[in-house]
């Protein structure tokens, strides 16, 4: 079994319905799928995977080295190592500091950061349609209620991108990768490895590898399009194993709403009643700060307490 692929260029030709509906499927049956012919200029992608495998080797490996999760499998007799993950990550935002030591990475990231966030907001116009939403519905949810970009920087939606490496590990039946989760935010846009796998998705209980396709595009659901679609689309578990041999790299940009911001399920999903609070995005981080790798319904019951 294999997680849908959808050729995202059909969406402005004869197969738009199908496409539509290709999209529609991978929302609501899997929560996560990949994007081919997305727009995004094949020559950018391979700038981003040289300058991330740079960065990695001039400014984070030697540090890897180091590193809590190392020194625990290490020391660790044969057992389990628990509440770790066998990741290197940075955190690229509008208004952080990011490396400086490599050549090109600053430019480049920039560069393709600026066309990811474009392509989330198309992803979400397609969402919105398939939902039956007006046009910008979900944009607008996470940029505090405002058509564009926020009123403020209190409103405004999130854009972060995490720049993760899965270096290769002596006993990767010993750790995780990357412990398993569902994404707090919105939607999320994957640039995985060509090459390396280890992510997998659970999916009628067990867990399904998300296959290496050059230069696609990942997209998966967060926890906040499950409570505006009203449970129509939910967000999925994933993971990442630690692997051998390989260095996996995984480049995750959030599209998330603002702090701000208050979600609740669309009035116009909401046949019945709502299947879900309606809280402020801040408040719901906070719990999934605390409970990120615990089960996900007990995040929605904590944050309808607050």
């Amino acid at each position: 079994m294999a997680i849908p692929v959808i050729d995202f260029s059909k969406l402005s030709g004869e197969e738009r319905a199908k496409t539509m509906a290709q999209i529609a499927n991978g929302c609501e049956e899997w929560g996560f799928f990949q994007l081919v012919n997305h727009g995004i200029p094949e020559e950018l992608l391979e700038r981003v995977k040289r300058v991330s495998t740079e960065f990695y080797k001039l400014e984070r490996e030697e540090n890897f080295n180091k590193s809590t999760p190392v020194k625990l499998l290490n020391e660790s007799d044969g057992e389990k190592v628990e509440n770790v993950d066998w990741e290197d990550v940075i955190t690229l935002l509008d208004d952080n500091e990011w490396p400086s030591n490599t050549p090109g990475f600053k430019e480049t990231m920039a560069e393709y950061r600026a066309k990811l966030k474009k392509l989330a907001e198309k992803v979400m116009e397609v969402m919105d349609e398939n939902l039956g939403l007006p046009k910008g519905y979900i944009k607008s949810a996470f940029n505090g209620g405002n058509d564009d970009s926020g009123d403020s920087n209190n409103n405004k939606a999130f854009f972060g991108t995490k720049v993760s490496h899965y270096p290769p590990c002596p006993q990767p039946e010993r750790i995780n990768g990357l412990r398993a989760h569902t994404d707090a935010g919105g939607v999320i846009l994957l640039f995985q490895d060509d090459v390396v796998g280890g992510l997998q998705i659970l999916k009628g209980g067990e867990w399904i590898n998300v296959q290496p396709l050059p230069n696609a595009i990942v997209i998966n659901t967060g926890d906040q399009i499950e409570v505006l679609s009203n449970g129509k689309y939910k967000s999925v578990w994933h993971r990442v194993l630690a692997i051998p041999d390989g260095n996996r790299r995984s480049i995750a940009s959030f599209y998330n709403p603002s702090l701000a911001a208050t979600i609740a399920p669309a009035p116009q999903l909401v046949e019945q009643a709502r299947a879900y609070p309606k809280f402020v995005f801040g408040d719901y981080m906070s719990v999934y700060a605390e409970q990120k790798f615990l089960p996900k319904e007990p995040r929605f019951q904590a944050v309808k307490a607050m």
